[in-house]
C-alpha cells in the first residue's frame, strides 16, 4: 500500500467517525500538521 492510499484511508476513517484533523491529533496525541502530512501522503513516520 503506498502512502497516498494509506492518506486516504486515514482521511475516511477520521470522517466517518466525524472528527476534524484538530480533533484526532488531539486523541493521539500529536500536531494537527502530523495528521495533515499523513493525510496527504508527505509523511507517515
Amino acid at each position: 500500500m503506498d502512502r497516498e492510499k494509506i492518506g486516504a484511508l486515514l482521511r475516511q476513517l477520521r470522517l466517518e467517525r466525524g472528527m476534524t484533523q484538530k480533533e484526532a491529533a488531539h486523541r493521539l496525541q500529536i500536531s494537527d500538521k502530523t495528521i495533515s502530512k499523513w493525510e496527504r501522503g508527505v509523511s507517515l513516520r
